[in-house]
């Protein structure tokens, strides 16, 4: 996707074609981004909050998605708040943000109005206004990290550095119609809703806390054609038993290590679609995807210069430097790049033969007698056996060698566990060194994935 040399996301949008058929929905309404071509607005004249840096806070996404095709190019400074964010941090981030004036409808983390600070409320009705015509200003674009107890980091970003990686090479028709599990206020929903608006597409926006079956069901009623999630909500879809209410071309992966169990799973429920797997952080940008089939990336481009991504690992941790990398974090939350430019991801790789492959995260090695764990590294054994739907993997306090291996397993629907269990456990046998080899095996019903769609973990 070539992107036309405009400044603001309106209009990238417009470039992309106004037709009546594009829009933006969610669970609870609609709206044709041909009504905002007259100078429709979700609220009173935003022209008082040019250069100002701004807070969105909304539950859904679709009032958010308005307020930013209306507010970039307009505003020095626009902070997307997530539904989920604690708002214990809010004077915190007021304060390190700067913030001059919330945006709302009167949900989410900053509903309220806040002493000395502008309070604009919005809505998804459209109302005409005068246009705003002067779009100059280059918006920075703060975006939090996942951030679970601690308050997160916000990082910041262009409209250029969100945008970078479009030129992928991704053959999209201007028809398509995207959605995804994601948040859009988080970075990788932000790059499918560059992909939808820009691309000349429409969008189909989740709902937090919308039964997975009933957004299934709006997919496919929508007729959505590219659709993303981490690999959670892809187990989720499919553990549902709704995945066949929709049928997309194309299904991305991100956000979580994509084993081969849960590749092989989508392209034989989708034997239609093509099937990538993409890596990205908030704070690098998107490094690359994979289109192939197989889980890991090819090790050829680790290493390569002067191409628009450079990476490099360094002691088994994946760096990258790009044009689509965040340009700092705010505040005093740490230096994002080393003097090279270079972003540490802090996710593990290992190369085997000609391929890397993704461990886990650094920071979530368990250490059993001095010897590393990586939790993700067992859960591609285990999810390797037909009768498995997910795992989790995680340390378990042991007085003798610090910690123990334990997993916790949902049973696909006619798999039985204890006849399951020896089989498992034999297959970690032979694919993975004594200390990694589970002590427990536990069957759960289901297992919890967090806001971010990332499953999640902690100590048993």
């Amino acid at each position: 996707m070539r992107r036309p040399d405009r400044r603001s996301l309106w209009e990238l949008t417009a470039a992309g074609g106004l037709s009546p058929a594009r829009s933006v929905s969610d669970a609870a309404g609609r709206v044709s981004l041909m009504d905002l071509t007259e100078g429709g607005t979700i609220g009173p004249s935003l022209e008082a909050l040019r250069g100002k840096s701004v807070l969105i806070s909304c539950d859904r996404q679709l009032p958010a998605v308005l307020a930013l095709l209306q507010l970039d190019g307009v505003v020095g400074r626009v902070l997307l708040c997530p539904p989920d964010l604690d708002q214990a941090h809010l004077p915190a981030i007021f304060a390190e943000a700067q913030v001059d004036a919330v945006v709302s409808d009167g949900t989410g983390p900053a509903a309220q109005p806040l002493a000395g600070t502008q309070f604009i409320r919005l809505s998804t009705e459209l109302t005409p206004t005068t246009p705003t015509r002067d779009r100059g200003e280059e918006t920075e674009w703060l975006l939090f990290t996942s951030g679970t107890t601690a308050r997160p980091k916000i990082v910041v970003h262009t409209l250029s550095t969100l945008t970078g990686p479009l030129d992928d090479g991704l053959v999209v028709s201007n028809d398509a119609i995207w959605s995804t599990f994601y948040d859009v206020r988080r970075y990788g929903g932000l790059q499918i809703l560059m992909r939808g608006l820009l691309g000349g597409g429409s969008l189909v926006l989740s709902q937090s806390a919308e039964p997975v079956t009933d957004f299934l069901s709006r997919v496919g009623q929508a007729g959505v054609t590219h659709i993303s999630g981490t690999p959670s909500h892809w187990r989720r879809a499919l553990m549902s038993g709704a995945s066949g209410r929709m049928k997309p071309r194309y299904v991305r992966l991100s956000g979580e290590l994509a084993d081969q169990a849960i590749l092989n799973n989508l392209a034989q429920a989708f034997p239609e679609a093509n099937i990538a797997h993409a890596f990205a952080s908030t704070e690098a940008g998107v490094a690359f995807d994979v289109r192939d089939g197989k889980a890991g990336f090819p090790a050829t481009i680790i290493g390569q210069t002067g191409t628009p991504v450079e990476m490099r690992v360094v002691d088994g941790s994946l760096r990258i430097r790009s044009n689509r990398t965040a340009s700092r974090y705010l505040g005093e939350a740490g230096t994002l790049a080393d003097a090279d430019g270079f972003v540490d991801t802090s996710d593990m790789v290992e190369q085997r033969d000609d391929r890397y492959y993704f461990v886990g995260r650094r920071e979530g090695v368990i250490n059993v007698g001095g010897q590393k764990v990586h939790p993700e590294e067992v859960e591609a054994v285990i999810n390797q056996h037909p009768g498995v739907q997910i795992a989790r993997v995680r340390g378990r306090h042991s007085p003798i060698t610090g910690a123990i291996v334990v997993a916790d397993i949902v049973v696909r629907a006619n798999g039985v566990f204890d006849t399951m269990a020896e089989e498992i456990l034999e297959s970690c046998r032979r694919a993975l060194p004594p200390h990694k080899v589970p002590a427990m095996l536990r069957e759960v019903a289901s297992l919890d994935i967090s806001q971010s769609g990332k499953l999640t973990r902690g100590r048993a």
